[in-house]
């Protein structure tokens, strides 16, 4: 019984290597989107990755599927809605964007008499600092060029996809028993 099985296995992994898929015109693979994928292209667009890269990653991962006329046409009759998702999305970021321009965060740090920090304050900080406040983001979406080492007014760039991008203000202060 085991051994039909791995037979079976074995089998079903030769031939999903062996399914041939859709050559582009520049000799690589077609695939069409699922999901929007930074540097490549948004839902629905049909693009041209090389075969590794469509096997090994966008497939698998759910972010493309096979570039069929089927798939082409049901995307063409659900463009229009999925543009509305798209810019309905755009929208909520901006207007979190532009809720959080508003905002200023404050965070104590340990530091000498002339300013500098013993340690420095990161991504990691001004997420939590933010977390007080109500804004739930990740340590990535934080664009520092370089961690915080000194008391003061810094805007922290904070990226909420690729097309949408804001700013908070982060204060940097004296911690209440540092001298």
């Amino acid at each position: 019984m085991k051994m039909k099985q791995r037979k079976q296995k074995r089998i079903k992994r030769e031939t999903s290597r062996l399914t041939p898929l859709p050559i582009g015109p520049q000799g690589g693979v077609q695939l069409l989107l699922i999901q929007s994928v930074e540097y490549l292209g948004h839902q629905g667009d049909v693009v041209e990755v090389r075969s590794g890269y469509a096997r090994n990653y966008l497939i698998p991962q759910g972010l493309a599927t096979v570039a069929s006329d089927h798939h082409k046409r049901m995307v063409e009759k659900h463009k229009a809605k999925l543009q509305d998702l798209e810019r309905l999305r755009h929208a909520k970021l901006k207007a979190q964007a532009t809720e959080l321009a508003r905002q200023s965060v404050t965070i104590e740090a340990n530091a000498t008499e002339d300013g500098h920090l013993y340690g420095s304050v990161g991504a990691p900080e001004i997420v939590a600092a933010l977390k007080k406040n109500g804004f739930v983001l990740a340590a990535d979406q934080v664009r520092l060029e370089g961690p915080l080492r000194e008391l003061g007014l810094y805007t922290v760039k904070i990226r909420f996809s690729s097309e949408v991008e804001g700013e908070v203000k982060v204060w940097v202060v004296p911690a209440a028993g540092s001298d």
